[in-house]
């Protein structure tokens, strides 16, 4: 198998690079603007202010108020955060049921398992094989005594976008706390937490071109929000811990960054990826998971029968293409993603899954080579396998 003399990266699910606006926004508070934000020499008030700086682009980009937002070490803080505070707040009303869908990311998944195993009941709603949930489910299992909805606003592994702000809107009216795990989302589609009735939504700035190990929380204002850790009076008590200015400030100029070529960015995207996903298609026995239409413009995942998708990756990491075949989270498990499984694929299919998830640096001759290498890897992977063979001679039936 040659090597490409360009490493092609389309892992940007998992995590992208930073861009240059936010290197260097990071920068100065890295060598020279050092102090502590809750410091009250000049030193720390100059600190302060970059911190609200960044508060206050970051909250208009999602059409908050800045008081809104508070900081947080990542996305899944932020959502075991949003999703602790809105069950103790349900229980103090006799509320303990909460909503979700099957295919969530397991910062979620896990947070809620740990919920149900102290007294709340959950509701795993089906995605379909679409991978779209729909509002009137969400609206057919709010209960009286429902005390959250959280519901992701794209899939991490397959890239399909939820109805939100028709759930949003369900959710206000029947006066249920509505949170959103937006991670893939913010800078890659447009947000409006006030148009979409988002009552709590968590990002991540490595999802967008910004540091790894910073994200945020919105929290619209009137609903209650505790304290996850403890310890001093940061974030207006609800998150101790000196804040990473220098993390928080490239946050900001990513964002900054990515939603100002939103646009360019999307018309560039969704033709590599429809041009990625026609070249797939034509492999005998492949599927494309989940909505053709209703997706973020980056990300597409396909299964291939027949094969495993750990030598694919392999494979194709040895022709210089770094994909990945689902969350970077749980790239150490042997079993097939919950996602493709939520969605209806049998185990054998689930294994044989691709994920390929763009940014704006790549090109039409990635997209070309990428087409042609997963042909060429597909193909020998297939040719040395005892159960393709079994498939191709009719001893076992295919599945796709």
């Amino acid at each position: 198998m040659e090597n490409t003399q360009r490493t092609i990266y389309v892992d940007n699910a998992a995590t992208t690079a930073m861009c240059d606006e936010a290197i260097a926004a990071m920068t100065p508070y890295l060598k020279n603007v050092y102090g502590n934000p809750s410091s009250l020499h000049t030193a720390g008030q100059v600190a302060k202010e970059a911190l609200e700086e960044a508060r206050a682009k970051i909250a208009a980009h999602i059409n908050a108020d800045a008081g809104e937002v508070y900081f947080t070490s990542g996305g899944s803080e932020a959502d075991n955060q949003a999703i602790r505070s809105a069950a103790a707040n349900g229980l103090k009303r006799g509320k303990k049921h909460i909503i979700t869908t099957a295919f969530e990311h397991h910062a979620v998944l896990h947070t809620l398992k740990k919920l149900a195993r102290e007294g709340f009941e959950v509701t795993y709603l089906d995605v379909h094989e679409n991978g779209i949930v729909t509002p009137e489910q969400v609206k057919d299992a709010i209960r009286e005594d429902t005390a959250l909805v959280t519901i992701m606003f794209a899939n991490n592994e397959i890239g399909t976008i939820q109805p939100i702000a028709e759930i949003g809107k369900i959710c206000r009216e029947k006066k249920v706390v509505f949170h959103t795990d937006a991670v893939q989302a913010v800078g890659h589609v447009p947000i409006d937490v006030k148009a979409m009735n988002i009552d709590m939504l968590s990002l991540s700035a490595h999802k967008f071109h910004g540091a790894k190990g910073v994200g945020a929380l919105y929290v619209r204002r009137g609903v209650p929000l505790n304290t996850f850790i403890e310890g001093g009076a940061q974030e207006k008590g609800r998150r101790a811990g000196t804040e990473n200015i220098a993390g928080i400030a490239s946050m900001a100029a990513a964002l900054d960054y990515v939603c100002g070529n939103m646009d360019k960015t999307s018309a560039h995207l969704s033709k590599l990826r429809d041009k990625i996903i026609n070249g797939l298609s034509v492999i005998p026995h492949s599927k494309l998971n989940g909505d053709p239409n209703k997706r973020l413009p980056s990300i597409l995942n396909m299964c291939f029968e027949g094969i495993e998708g750990e030598s694919l990756l392999l494979l194709l990491d040895d022709k210089g293409i770094c994909a990945s075949s689902g969350s970077a989270c749980t790239s150490g498990s042997l079993d097939p993603s919950h996602v493709l499984l939520a969605l209806g694929l049998p185990h054998e299919v689930a294994h044989g899954s691709l994920r390929i998830s763009l940014s704006e640096d790549n090109t039409e001759k990635d997209a070309d080579y990428i087409v042609k290498s997963v042909k060429e890897v597909v193909e020998y992977l297939r040719n040395m396998s005892p159960v393709w063979q079994d498939l191709e001679n009719g001893k076992k039936p295919h599945l796709l």
